[in-house]
């Protein structure tokens, strides 16, 4: 499954938008890692803890809209978009958006 933040797709044409599709996930910080970060705060540098949780995360919910879009018959996702949102103190949403099409290749003049 193609998926791309632009509008369209390099030499493809869009024949059919079949609409939105989304996919996310809510996850919540582990204890034992918040305070291993919590201490990386100290001393500066990546907190690889949050890191590792945010990249499963975009990944999670990145499957889920493409796994919507192939349930629709979909060739491609175009326009995707990704967002997160507080849900609560340790939790967070992250939500990945995007508009499910069908492609055709662009025919030659």
């Amino acid at each position: 499954m193609l998926v791309v933040t632009t509008e369209t797709v390099a030499g493809q044409q869009i024949t059919e938008s079949l609409g939105l599709v989304r996919g996310n996930t809510i996850r919540a910080r582990h204890v034992g890692k918040d305070i291993m970060a919590g201490l990386r705060t100290l001393v500066g540098g990546e907190i690889h803890e949050f890191t590792k949780l945010v990249a499963e995360s975009r990944e999670q919910a990145l499957d889920r809209m493409i796994d919507e879009a192939k349930s629709l018959g979909a060739d491609a996702v175009v326009g995707t978009r990704f967002t997160t949102s507080v849900i609560m103190g340790g939790a967070a949403e992250l939500l990945a958006v995007g508009t499910a099409v069908k492609l055709a290749p662009n025919e030659s003049p």
